[in-house]
């Protein structure tokens, strides 16, 4: 279980969160791969940090199904597959779908200019194919609009579901498709028009596109 070294010193959060954020970005980006056994002892050593955080962070870990637990023998990374995408992917569309109409009335035109701007970024990175950059800006884009609803419930699920989708396509390292920017500034316009029921129709269809998408390029490998 090859652990990376020389990490930032953790600062005004709770170790329990330090710690829950770092492994769950490690098992996002591949650091531990699927099925591989993590060792709270050398996670706690690694970390700097008491195995009592480690310990809860893993049971958070297991909740969100990123391990799995099984007391008394192991520790393992959930292992995932190619349909995975439609089981996150489907709920993550209508959580979403619902946030962009939430967020439709509280959008100024600060906000409407920033998502542009991101959009802009998010179709330079596809272009260079620079799929991490690009999948980092999109989930930016989408982030803000949830953050509007001012909705901790929404919020936290869609934290989770988005980890998964990004550990998806991290494994199986697929850019996302030039179609999304075409559908950003299509909910960006419904945003401009006050048209919560377009803004998310398109938003949901963001999402199910983007699972057909990838489905599609991965389903014969």
């Amino acid at each position: 279980m090859p652990i990376p070294t020389k990490l930032p010193i953790f600062t005004r959060i709770s170790a329990k969160d330090y710690v829950l954020n770092q492994i769950q970005e490690w098992i996002i980006d591949g650091t531990f791969q699927p099925g591989e056994k993590l060792y709270d002892g050398q996670l706690a050593d690694a970390l700097g940090v008491s195995r009592t955080p480690v310990r809860e962070a893993l049971k958070t870990l297991q909740d969100q199904g990123f391990i799995e637990m099984l007391p008394g023998k192991e520790t393992r990374v959930t292992k995932i597959k190619d349909e995975d995408i439609f089981k996150i992917f489907a709920p993550l569309g209508a959580l979403q779908s619902l946030a962009a109409e939430l967020a439709t009335p509280l959008i100024d035109q600060k906000t409407i200019i920033y998502l542009r701007d991101l959009n802009s970024k998010i179709a330079l990175a596809i272009s260079e194919e620079n799929s991490f950059d690009a999948l980092k800006l999109d989930e930016q884009f989408h982030q803000r609009i949830v953050e509007l609803t001012d909705n901790q419930y929404i919020f936290s699920m869609n934290s989770i579901l988005q980890a998964h989708g990004r550990r998806l396509y991290f494994l199986k390292s697929v850019v996302l498709a030039h179609t999304c920017t075409k559908d950003h500034e299509e909910i960006i316009c419904a945003f401009e028009r006050q048209d919560k029921e377009a803004a998310g129709r398109i938003m949901k269809q963001n999402w199910l596109q983007a699972a057909e998408n990838f489905y599609g390029l991965n389903k014969d490998k």
